[in-house]
């Protein structure tokens, strides 16, 4: 049986019974267990299912997921703010571009968790300023008073200097195609520098932002390890940026 051919089994079990499980799905697909246990991983990065001890459920039925929760949020910003917080750790360091989203997440942060936030963004200082168990690394450079945030080489510079845990990336535009893109040569310098200089990258995207490419390229989908949106993981919306090596949330 061909792989994809198993996904849509094992998507039509999840349907029917709203639970799968490996060892019964693998009888059932006459497959060994490993097999399995690949395929829901597969799909629950692709957004089509929650992965859970034992196998997996819809993602409605996620007690973690916010599918449920987005009727009532009314801002999309804050949403993706809520979804960024399952990726921070007590102990990390992150980088934050500049904008409103990174903002958002920033404000969700429990009080006292032990971070080092590393940002050309200025307007994150009041929002951590009573977090005072996260140390604040603002870069330096020349400072932008339209989007409030430092740019150029020298900012460039001291970033080359960290290795991050994770790279919040406010994205301009993005493409399954073209990749993330930015629409000023000064906030795309500092986004790839940070995108360089990162483990592993987080695109933040509204949906507006989907399937939309601006003149500076900051990297391709193939190096983005999740994609947040404010949609639902199982959105056809996002069906472009599934089967990639990417998590979406």
């Amino acid at each position: 049986m061909l792989k994809e051919e198993r996904f849509g089994k094992i998507l039509e079990i999840l349907s029917k019974t709203g639970r799968v499980q490996y060892d019964t799905a693998a009888a059932k697909l006459q497959v060994s267990k490993d097999t399995i246990r690949r395929d829901i991983e597969a799909l629950h990065n692709n957004g089509l299912l929650s992965k859970v001890r034992g196998g997996a459920i819809p993602v409605t039925k996620n007690p973690l997921a916010f599918v449920d929760r987005a009727a009532y949020m009314t801002d999309k910003k804050e949403l993706i703010a809520l979804k960024a917080q399952q990726f921070i750790e007590a102990g990390q360091t992150i980088f934050m571009d500049a904008g409103t989203t990174n903002c958002s997440i920033a404000s969700k942060l429990p009080v006292d968790i032990e971070l080092t936030i590393i940002t050309n963004n200025t307007a994150l200082i009041p929002v951590l300023e009573h977090h005072k168990n996260i140390q604040l690394l603002l870069l330096g450079g020349k400072y932008n008073p339209k989007t409030q945030s430092t740019e150029g080489a020298k900012a460039c510079e001291e970033i080359a200097r960290y290795a991050a845990d994770w790279y919040f990336l406010g994205t301009c535009g993005i493409d399954s195609k073209i990749g993330v893109t930015a629409t000023f040569i000064g906030d795309a310098d500092i986004k790839t520098a940070m995108h360089k200089n990162a483990k592993k990258t987080i695109a933040l995207a509204l949906e507006e932002k989907l399937d939309l490419a601006e003149t500076f390229r900051i990297c391709p989908m193939n190096e983005v390890a999740v994609l947040i949106t404010e949609l639902a993981s199982t959105d056809s919306r996002l069906n472009l940026y599934r089967n990639k090596e990417l998590k979406l949330v």
